[in-house]
């Protein structure tokens, strides 16, 4: 059995501790060397002392699920040579990061490293979990028996349109948080006010036994403001990527978004 101090366990824990505070928690999300190579260890740091969670998104030539910004993210880090390999290494050189970090990446760049040397490898420089999103629920069992090893999170993603039932087994099987996502198509759109956005993270909530995160398109003070008391959480992309790429302050971003 997983001890409650397991890595994932600090996902929820820190989630939870801000609820405790009266806030929603702040899932904050970069691309690893973006936007210049020499400044990821310091951008992370000042990310990871103003949010709950940091998600380090992993640079990939086809990101499916990401708009235009995290797109045009992705293509320069990955023309200055950033590699699933490299993060690893600057983590592995960082001081403990008491805010718990999860890694954000598409399938291919996983097994090309290897699935199991990564787990390893990811447990043993401070990563809490993965969250992989063109894997779907059906197939990860191996990375998900990995993961289990050494309590690694492996985070689930439901949308609008799954169905009741597959949302119940996801949101169920899903550790650390459950990811919401509040729309269908990419990041980096401003996320709506449909009248059933309630009633969908809702549903979510009740199927899951951790914290549930809402993203894609948060953006304003006024959207985070919306989701309190429908989500535990909310998960920072797009708008986070371009406060990195203008130079401006990513803390007193994230510090305005909680109002």
């Amino acid at each position: 059995m997983v001890e409650p101090t397991a890595p994932r366990e600090r996902i929820s824990s820190a989630l939870r501790a801000a609820a405790s505070r009266g806030q929603l928690a702040l899932v904050a999300f970069l691309t690893a060397g973006f936007p210049s190579r020499e400044r990821f260890t310091r951008d992370l740091l000042e990310i990871a002392e103003a949010a709950d969670v940091v998600e380090i998104g992993v640079p990939f030539s086809d990101p499916m699920a990401d708009g235009v910004t995290i797109q045009r993210a992705s293509e320069q880090a990955l023309r200055a040579g950033v590699s699933l390999r490299w993060i690893i290494e600057q983590l592995e050189a960082l001081p403990t990061v008491r805010t718990p970090l999860l890694l954000m990446s598409y399938f291919n760049p996983l097994l090309a490293y290897g699935l199991s040397r990564l787990v390893d490898d990811a447990a043993r420089v401070g990563v809490c979990g993965f969250i992989v999103p063109d894997l779907p629920f059906d197939e990860g069992t191996e990375l998900a028996q990995l993961c289990e090893r050494h309590g690694l999170a492996l985070v689930q993603m439901v949308t609008p349109v799954t169905t009741s039932e597959r949302l119940s087994k996801v949101a169920a099987a899903s550790q650390g948080f459950v990811y919401a996502v509040t729309m269908t198509g990419t990041t980096g759109h401003s996320v709506s006010a449909a009248a059933d956005l309630g009633a969908y993270l809702e549903r979510v909530r009740r199927a899951a036994s951790v914290p549930v995160c809402a993203g894609f398109g948060i953006r304003t003070p006024a959207q985070v403001e919306a989701l309190r008391g429908r989500a535990d959480g909310v998960v920072v992309g797009s708008a986070l990527v371009e406060v990195l790429e203008r130079g401006a302050s990513v803390q007193q971003f994230l510090h305005s978004l909680r109002g």
